[in-house]
């Protein structure tokens, strides 16, 4: 009984998403999320761009690995299933904090800043995972940077909201319109997750951007507005801008690889 219920929340080809397995998940990230924020305290580390820098590679590193696993190049499927919801992020969220306490030792050596080692560490790691997939669709990549171009310019301008506010709002933006390109103007794609299916069934795939919107500006308003610790403010606000990055970055890719 017990290995069935660890099969079915564990293998992500095992009745594909559900409710159930979205509540687990999202638990499962929180408390990721949570277990790093203790860490990153216990070295000192502050979340600010720096660590914005160091991490985010890692996340598209991890994005990469799923489309990979997408596009059927990896065969053994122990692989396969480590390499996709949920445990990939507890793969990704382990190799960052191995590379993190790897890179602080070498920054008390003075042999170079944490943040420089973990992005170069996380980029080669990108790069490479790339040469794997062959990108075909151009039309695909010029249609979500033509929808992703007018957030950018909003993002990088609108000096008003903290960088944190504004990262957290570009990646997730990213996301829905890498969503919404992908299901609007290419049939054969179809979402996946449970809610952003509910509300694209209902209301069509431009509705997810609308919806995301006001939800993701609705969630930092709330945060800046009743909640006084600066430092887990701004770290619950990264973490919302790696979300959008993760599925962001997997949903252009997969659709400029045609996977």
């Amino acid at each position: 009984m017990g290995i069935k219920i660890l099969n079915y929340f564990l293998n992500p080809y095992e009745e594909g998403y559900t409710i159930e397995k979205t509540l687990v998940f999202a638990l499962l990230f929180v408390v990721l999320a949570f277990v790093i924020y203790k860490v990153l305290k216990k070295l000192k580390i502050k979340v600010d761009r720096r660590s914005i820098i160091a991490t985010l590679p890692f996340i598209f590193f991890g994005s990469s690995l799923r489309v990979i696993v997408d596009n059927g190049i990896i065969k053994n499927q122990t692989l396969k299933i480590l390499l996709t919801t949920p445990n990939i992020y507890i793969i990704i969220s382990m190799l960052i904090l191995s590379l993190l306490y790897f890179s602080i030792f070498l920054q008390k050596r003075k042999i170079a800043k944490y943040h420089k080692i973990m992005f170069s560490i996380g980029s080669s790691l990108f790069i490479v995972s790339l040469t794997f997939l062959r990108f075909v669709n151009f039309y695909g990549a010029l249609l979500i940077f033509i929808f992703i171009f007018p957030w950018l310019l909003f993002c990088l301008f609108f000096k008003k909201w903290s960088f944190e506010n504004r990262f957290a709002l570009f990646f997730q933006m990213l996301d829905a319109n890498a969503t919404f390109v992908s299901l609007n103007f290419f049939p054969l794609y179809k979402e996946q997750h449970v809610i952003p299916n509910f509300l694209i069934s209902l209301f069509g795939p431009h509705s997810f951007v609308m919806v995301k919107f006001i939800a993701v500006v609705s969630i930092l308003f709330l945060i800046d507005k009743f909640s006084k610790d600066r430092e887990l403010n701004s770290y619950v606000k990264i973490i919302i801008g790696f979300l959008g990055a993760a599925t962001g970055v997997r949903d252009s890719l997969r659709l400029i690889a045609l996977v």
